[in-house]
């Protein structure tokens, strides 16, 4: 089992063209917290998320995973060295694959039966082990979000970053999808970062 760890970001400053977007920001993401980061658009609410998860490279300051330095001006580990979960407005769902195949699919180096009962543990934990064998195309937007989650948590990150995961559903499902996926991820207990305009 991974050591659950903060992660830092101390004075990080990101431009686009001369122009800072993020401008020494400080924040730490804590074990079983989610922080929720609110603000406009054009804000640098994404572009912080972004640094976080090593997508994009700092202009200044440092981020550190525990006390391991992840992002600098002198270094940078990729996203796919940082075991980060990501879950986007969009949910990126493999439209060939079932739920069930769609949350096993990042399970690298596990049995096929150990990989299904993964995904349907957290298909079950996000009450959605009835769709299992769904297509996304046959489920509801609340039910593909839900699916994407459970498809990040399967994986076992060491945190979880949601760039608007809720927006674009109505307002009916919004509420109860909301709680469900977050105690889920509460449940999870690594840090999480929740960014959104709502």
């Amino acid at each position: 089992m991974t050591k659950l760890e903060p992660i830092h970001a101390r004075g990080v400053t990101r431009r686009y063209d001369g122009r800072a977007v993020v401008s020494d920001a400080s924040l730490t993401l804590e074990p079983g917290k989610i922080t929720a980061l609110l603000g406009q658009s054009g804000a640098g609410k994404s572009t912080l998320l972004r640094l976080f998860a090593g997508l994009e490279p700092v202009d200044g300051g440092e981020i550190l995973h525990g006390d391991k330095l992840v992002s600098s001006l002198s270094k940078h580990v990729p996203a796919e060295e940082r075991q980060i979960g990501l879950i986007f407005q969009d949910f990126a769902l493999f439209p060939h694959l079932n739920a069930i195949d769609n949350v096993g699919f990042g399970l690298k180096g596990r049995s096929r039966q150990e990989r299904r009962k993964s995904a349907l543990h957290w298909l079950e934990r996000l009450g959605l082990a009835h769709r299992a064998k769904a297509f996304p195309h046959a489920l509801s937007g609340g039910e593909q979000q839900r699916v994407s989650i459970a498809r990040a948590l399967a994986a076992k990150p060491v945190a979880i970053l949601m760039d608007e995961p809720f927006s674009g559903l109505d307002l009916t499902l919004k509420s109860d999808v909301r709680r469900i996926a977050l105690d889920a991820v509460t449940e999870a207990g690594i840090p999480a970062l929740l960014v959104s305009h709502d």
